[in-house]
């Protein structure tokens, strides 16, 4: 199985003026972590990491260090994670026929949900790992009012990774592009295009590490599983 792991953004909210997965949790960088998952699970075989060409420095130190028997590509990332997932595709190997896009702050995820969501796609088009809402969600207005509350049996959490046949997800992103779509998952281009996302049921602790609280609670988890 292929993985493509979008590392090209900048992390804003986490007070950061550079890449965040570069920021350490448990004597690590985040990026680290997602590496060491990918190397576990049996079913990945190759891992590209999508970034922009300013941190491929470290992001070569860190693979120094990791020494993973997987092996890894750089891609050189675009300005959104749309553009950068489209990059990714195109660098893929040419036999490649699922791929698994995982974003590498999801520092959490375990070799199994990638094992499960690698084995998933091989009987779907398209599928997302994803855990069932628990809070009471509300619909607001502009104004902070109160529009509705959907029934929260039917709402899950979107997680990464998500899995995707290649060849129909290029002819997505194709579409997106000359529609001029802008998504934040690959899976809402699958929904545009009418196709079919299947759920695999995720990982609590499979949280995207985007604020300095996210960076306390997964430095906990990790502490934990050590």
């Amino acid at each position: 199985m292929y993985l493509l792991i979008p590392s090209a953004g900048v992390g804003k909210r986490m007070g950061s003026n550079r890449n965040k997965l570069l920021l350490e949790v448990q004597s690590k960088p985040i990026i680290a972590w997602t590496l060491l998952a990918a190397e576990a699970a049996s079913s990945i075989n190759w891992i590209g990491i999508i970034s922009q060409p300013s941190d491929w420095p470290d992001f070569k130190d860190i693979l120094a260090d990791l020494q993973l028997t997987k092996p890894v590509e750089l891609i050189i990332g675009g300005t959104t994670r749309q553009e950068s997932v489209y990059n990714g595709l195109q660098a893929l190997p040419q036999d490649a026929e699922q791929v698994l896009i995982h974003d590498g702050a999801r520092c959490l995820a375990t070799p199994n949900l990638l094992n499960a969501c690698a084995e998933a796609i091989c009987h779907c088009g398209g599928l997302i790992a994803a855990i069932p809402v628990k809070d009471t969600i509300k619909v607001v207005d502009e104004s902070g009012i109160i529009q509705s509350t959907p029934d929260r049996q039917h709402l899950w959490a979107a997680q990464t990774p998500q899995g995707f046949n290649v060849k129909l997800l290029k002819q997505c992103h194709a579409e997106g592009v000359r529609q001029g779509w802008e998504v934040t998952d690959d899976a809402a281009l699958f929904e545009r295009c009418g196709m079919e996302v299947r759920i695999v049921e995720g990982e609590e602790t499979n949280l995207k590490v985007t604020t300095p609280q996210d960076l306390a609670i997964a430095e906990f988890i990790l502490s934990h599983r050590q």
